[in-house]
């Protein structure tokens, strides 16, 4: 793909500074890794020696400084999701014939929509219903009575458990697994068969290898947009809004409810039955033990406010240095004594 820098400009609705007619762009980089012919972005504090980068064009916000050279540069109200949505733009995607194979096992009361890609050895059940331009990689598992939505795409050995409804342009990596049964136990027999749901809402992504319980009763649900990398588990009857991030290695319990734009760094967990706010913020490792009001910015175990967090972090620090002057005092104390 070739673009020109004001087309590029257009796209991301942006401020074009330095117009370089001649110059076509053809792909997005980082500022180490960028050439002459890709776009990069910058953020502070990073600003400042992206001059250093050899990208022919910069994202750059509208109220940081102007480059000491006159290559173009393209002034956006956030530059890191305009670098997204150049990704998307420039991302080379795989052309897949749009058919059925006949190696694939298609129920007989399977519905399936229009444009739809089912490749060898995937296996979809009874009642299943598959929306139109939906692509399913091989040796994918759609389970009795799943719904799921258009333009939806599932890489090789996903899964998705009976009556797990999945909404539009949802995105399975290899591996994961929606609808498992959840870790409900007691001592001497299962607690139930965890009989109900998952729900994904549109434009869900879940990563490879991660795993979504489905609810003991009711829907486990995780809210329109929202994007899990590979590795996490969510507990049964779960509720995570729209729009959430969710890293790595994150584990959380059952019957959790979290809010929009959340965001959990990676190996966060947390215990069950608690609310977590909108829009809050949990740094890498932070235990989530008490509900946590909107907004809030945690790390630590307990979860605890993030600065305060680092004010003890700080103080842990000095410890050694404290005993060493305790065993000082001592040491002239009983000197004194003698």
């Amino acid at each position: 793909m070739e673009k020109t820098v004001r087309e590029l400009a257009e796209f991301l609705h942006g401020k074009l500074e330095n117009d370089a007619p001649e110059l076509k762009v053809t792909g997005v980089n980082g500022l180490v890794e960028a050439g002459a012919n890709d776009i990069s972005f910058a953020v502070p504090p990073h600003v400042e020696h992206c001059h250093l980068s050899k990208a022919g064009v910069m994202v750059l916000g509208f109220d940081d400084p102007a480059l000491p050279d006159n290559r173009p540069v393209i002034r956006v109200e956030n530059p890191r999701a305009a670098f997204a949505a150049l990704l998307e733009l420039f991302r080379h995607r795989a052309e897949v014939e749009r058919v059925v194979s006949d190696k694939a096992y298609i129920a007989p009361g399977a519905k399936i929509g229009k444009d739809v890609a089912i490749m060898p050895f995937a296996y979809i059940d009874e009642g299943a219903e598959i929306g139109d331009g939906t692509v399913i990689y091989p040796h994918v598992y759609v389970g009795r009575n799943v719904k799921i939505g258009a333009g939806c795409l599932f890489y090789p050995s996903s899964t998705i458990r009976e009556g797990c409804v999945l909404g539009n342009k949802v995105v399975l990596q290899s591996g994961a697994v929606i609808g498992g049964d959840g870790f409900g136990y007691i001592t001497d027999k299962k607690t139930g068969k965890h009989s109900f749901n998952v729900v994904l809402e549109d434009e869900v992504e879940i990563g490879s290898n991660s795993c979504i319980d489905r609810a003991t009763a009711g829907s486990t649900v995780v809210g329109a947009g929202t994007k899990i990398d590979n590795l996490v588990h969510l507990g049964h009857n779960d509720v995570l809004g729209k729009n959430c991030l969710v890293v790595a290695h994150v584990g959380i319990s059952g019957s959790v409810t979290a809010g929009d734009n959340c965001v959990f760094a990676g190996q966060v967990g947390t215990v069950g039955h608690i609310t977590i706010g909108n829009n809050c913020q949990f740094a890498g490792r932070t235990g989530i033990t008490h509900n946590i009001p909107d907004n809030s910015v945690c790390a630590g175990f307990p979860a605890q406010p993030y600065k305060e967090w680092l004010k003890q972090e700080a103080s842990l620090r000095k410890v050694g240095d404290l005993l060493k002057k305790v065993k000082e005092l001592e040491k002239a104390l009983a000197e004194l004594k003698k």
